[in-house]
């Protein structure tokens, strides 16, 4: 039966992250199939958001099912829960980055314009670095404290990533996750993304992001050298892989309006060699 919770949640990553089943898969047994179960729970809280009929309800009967989790009554809603209790016992576990990364997706539900870089980034912590905390005690259960920056700094590279990527798509969902004051300091207009106008205000607006993203990578790079052997080309693996989605995006001339931009398996596997041999 465990077993089988761990199976479903590896089929919720492998179909909705290429990117991080790629990457993870590297890991051994026990830590992958530990990854699979907290990245199942991520995806659930993140599917409430955007997918349910009543978000909002069903957000606070996952709260609920959470602190019976807690508790040591396992839900039966999902068989994620069994397999999250398996990993609860065997690694020790941060509470406050589970609690953390709910507060980040509920401001999906009420807040859908950010003003300033460090709204911004404070979103960017609770729905992205809260993850590279939860899996910390996981990858390296040793050295927590010294990597904690890093796995920060790596969330938040990444979801400004996400941002950079999506933006057509958040517009869609009537949200946008571009700094107003940045983009109206740079010459581009609220307008002018409602009406996904490409010029060069728009590219001024990606490069300064994408750079901030860039910078974070650098900082979460860093630290990598703390992670356990069987840990570290897993983890510095996802964070190549995701920071590359930038190139690809320049390299189709930041038409992110009209194309999703994305890593092919063949550079994927081109980078983990590049990776692999340093």
């Amino acid at each position: 039966m465990l077993e089988q919770a761990y199976a479903h949640c590896e089929a919720i990553i492998k179909h909705h992250s290429k990117t991080f089943y790629k990457a993870f898969s590297l890991l051994p047994s026990s830590k992958k199939k530990a990854v699979w179960a907290v990245y199942g729970f991520c995806r659930q809280v993140d599917d409430i958001i955007d997918e349910g009929t009543d978000p909002e309800a069903e957000l606070k009967v996952f709260r609920s099912e959470f602190a019976s989790f807690l508790k040591g009554e396992i839900p039966k809603t999902d068989p994620m829960w069994l397999a999250l209790e398996d990993v609860f016992r065997n690694f020790t576990m941060d509470t406050k980055a589970f609690h953390d990364m709910i507060a980040g997706q509920e401001m999906d539900l009420y807040k859908t314009k950010y003003y300033t870089l460090e709204e911004l980034e404070h979103y960017s912590y609770h729905v992205a670095s809260t993850v590279g905390l939860m899996l910390l005690p996981i990858l390296a259960p040793k050295k927590v404290d010294e990597l904690r920056e890093s796995a920060i700094a790596l969330g938040l590279g990444m979801q400004i990533t996400n941002i950079l990527r999506d933006i057509s798509e958040d517009l869609d969902r009537d949200r946008i996750y571009l700094p107003i004051a940045e983009m109206e300091s740079l010459g581009y207009r609220v307008e002018d993304l409602r009406s996904r106008r490409m010029n060069e205000a728009f590219i001024k607006v990606w490069e300064k992001l994408a750079v901030r993203a860039e910078m974070h990578y650098e900082t979460a790079f860093s630290a990598m050298h703390h992670y356990p052997l069987d840990a570290r080309l897993p983890v510095k693996s996802s964070a190549v892989f995701y920071k590359a989605i930038l190139q690809s995006i320049r390299k189709k001339d930041y038409n992110v309006f009209h194309q999703r931009a994305f890593v092919s398996e063949k550079e994927k596997e081109a980078l983990l060699s590049a990776i692999a041999g340093n």
